[in-house]
């Protein structure tokens, strides 16, 4: 994987997410919940009234600046190579599609107040181990992949406080499945049915998780 382009997408999104929570700084503490509410956080009854951008807005959003500082240097280790290997339109289609995957997985099993694109890294995560699993014969992909996977389970694992193990879940589960619709042509085809059969998965686990969603409220 030598001769990398300029990560641009990747610096991109790093800078949306620092200069909303610097926004939220301004506006009275990222921690502050009348301010995560304002701009948007994942808060389930209030996505059960209709603020449907709840689902969206929060893998922008960040609680502290530990939290952000963690998350965009793993952003930036993992972005760079999902960019890589994916392009630039697929990698940011990964990001948002996992990050609301995650969100309507937290929606449905975590009612608090919750922020943070760590429902989109986990997507990223969730990608690459659908690369491991497609391309195995790829030495690099194969060892990558087993090492983030590690990485996960360790995450998972650990549990630490605070920790939205739904929205993870979610996440990780959109993005493995949003890897096989999207394909990687730069290391080869993924098989038509198995990209029909990801997307299908895809559709019926965001429908029953919204569903499961509005029936907590």
């Amino acid at each position: 994987m030598s001769g990398r382009k300029r990560p641009t997408a990747t610096i991109g999104l790093i800078i949306i997410n620092i200069i909303v929570y610097l926004l939220m700084t301004i506006a009275g503490g990222s921690q502050a919940p009348g301010v995560l509410l304002k701009f948007g956080a994942k808060y389930g009854p209030l996505i059960a009234q209709g603020e449907w951008w709840r689902l969206f807005n929060p893998m922008f959003m960040h609680i502290g600046l530990q939290h952000i500082v963690l998350n965009m240097v793993t952003l930036y280790f993992i972005g760079m190579q999902i960019e890589e290997i994916f392009g630039k339109w697929r990698f940011v289609s990964l990001y948002l599609l996992s990050g609301i995957g995650g969100n309507i997985a937290s929606f449905a099993f975590s009612p608090g107040l919750s922020a943070g694109a760590s429902t989109s890294i986990f997507g990223l995560f969730g990608a690459f181990l659908m690369l491991g699993e497609s391309f195995r014969q790829n030495a690099y992909i194969r060892a990558t992949a087993r090492q983030f996977l590690i990485l996960v389970i360790l995450n998972l694992g650990l549990g630490f406080t605070g920790i939205d193990i739904a929205g993870h879940l979610g996440g990780l589960a959109a993005g493995f499945l949003t890897a096989y619709v999207l394909e990687a042509p730069r290391l080869g085809k993924v098989p038509w049915h198995r990209r029909l059969s990801a997307f299908a998965a895809l559709i019926i686990i965001y429908v029953i998780l919204t569903v499961a969603g509005f029936k907590t409220y």
